[in-house]
């Protein structure tokens, strides 16, 4: 007789010979929708999760399955403890969580993802969406990825904050690139908070172009977001003296070749709207959130305007001095690319809970020939992935999301 199982029933596997049970553990995945092995269990005597394919000493014990829990169709949550009990999601539910993670940033608001939700084995998949693709100047897909992992962060934040722990698996599928993580909700989050702390930032945080007041940044708050980045494996360092000058003119250096090169500037075209724009308003940066043009100052802000004038932009002066700071990985595959995604979107929720804005310098990273010298030479991290701008000013204003139902699927 084949196997089957659900998510939160007990694996117990037996001695072949007293009987008594050697090992058990919870089921926290499942990898067939019909409930047949293999599973991801979480091992009650270590606390670990492995993939498991049971033997003939193996046998499951159902834990019981509750009805799915009704939801306020507003989809409205909170951490209770009546909803943590619940043994799966209404569709309201799941929606609100996948537009928590679209709120997450991308490189010129291409939004490069897309979900899929099974209910039978409670998991959420995400998978890379090509529409929001820059062939020009993301020809890897690095930008692609770093986007897509921190809506994954965003999920993962807003699943506790709904009161789930959740296990959160990478690059599932090595014959499916495309399938980039999953997230399958285990069981009711304890009394740790996990990341749901830094729920209330995940509507909050905007790209601000704007300038930035000549503020240091406290020591306190440096050391919470070099410790956000290495949750997530990935180094976080504040540019300073001779490097912070060199960044920023790599950074300049390579704003002034984008201006200049046709597949940079189809790119841009292609994410950016006009006040007169016909197209729909869905993705990519509007004329709203430009910000002003640069009058003087050093602060390396992109220029969405590619160079032309908009009448009525105002500029402004920026600052001298800018706080940069720069992600690194030790080695530069598609899952550090994920991490990085994530470790970007946890720094800028800490960023802006601590009430910095924050927007993006990735000019120079567009570039192979810039990229390289971006690093810290004191770090041994070799990779830059992602340069980030920090500092006390406006927020920046929001930028366009699709619907979710144009980026979510939902499974029985």
């Amino acid at each position: 007789m084949s196997m089957h199982a659900h998510v939160g029933d007990q694996l117990i596997v037996e001695s072949p010979t007293t009987g008594a049970t050697k090992r058990d553990g919870e089921i926290v995945g499942l990898h067939h929708d019909d409930g047949t092995p293999p599973y991801d269990v979480r091992w009650s005597d270590s606390d670990q999760i492995t993939l498991v394919f049971p033997g003939p000493d193996a046998h499951i014990h159902p834990t019981g399955h509750e009805p799915e829990r009704q939801r306020e169709e507003t989809g409205h949550r909170g951490s209770t403890a009546a909803h943590r009990g619940a043994r799966s999601l209404s569709e309201a539910v799941v929606m609100a969580l996948v537009e928590d993670a679209t709120a997450a940033p991308s490189m010129h608001n291409a939004q490069p993802w897309r979900f899929e939700y099974s209910r039978r084995g409670r998991v959420f998949r995400l998978r890379a969406d090509l529409r929001g693709a820059l062939p020009h100047t993301d020809p890897e897909l690095r930008a692609l990825h770093i986007g897509c992992g921190a809506a994954l962060m965003n999920l993962r934040v807003a699943v506790a904050h709904e009161g789930w722990e959740a296990a959160t698996r990478l690059l599932p599928d090595p014959v499916d690139p495309m399938l980039l993580a999953s997230v399958t909700l285990t069981r009711p989050l304890g009394d740790e908070a996990g990341p749901a702390a830094l729920y209330p930032a995940v509507r909050t945080r905007h790209t601000s172009r704007f300038p930035f007041a000549e503020t240091e940044i406290p020591a306190s708050v440096r050391s919470a977001l070099v410790d956000a980045a290495h949750r997530e494996h990935v180094s976080l360092s504040f540019v300073s003296g001779w490097h912070l000058q060199y960044v920023v003119d790599l950074a300049l250096e390579a704003e002034a070749r984008n201006l200049t090169d046709a597949g940079a500037a189809a790119d841009l075209a292609r994410f950016t709207r006009a006040a007169d724009d016909t197209r729909p308003a869905t993705e990519g940066v509007p004329e709203y959130a430009f910000g002003p043009r640069r009058r003087i100052g050093k602060a390396p802000v992109r220029d969405f305007a590619g160079g032309k004038s908009i009448p009525g932009r105002p500029t402004a002066d920026f600052e001298t001095f800018p706080h940069l700071v720069l992600l690194s990985t030790s080695r530069d595959r598609p899952v550090d690319w994920l991490r990085t995604g994530q470790a970007v979107e946890r720094v800028l929720l800490r960023a802006t809970l601590a009430g910095l804005s924050a927007s993006f310098v990735t000019q120079a990273l567009e570039w192979h020939d810039l990229r390289w010298p971006l690093r810290d030479p004191t770090s041994a991290m070799a990779h830059v992935q992602m340069v980030l701008r920090l500092g006390y000013g406006p927020r920046g204003r929001q930028t366009p999301r699709r619907p979710v139902d144009d980026v979510l699927d939902i499974e029985p």
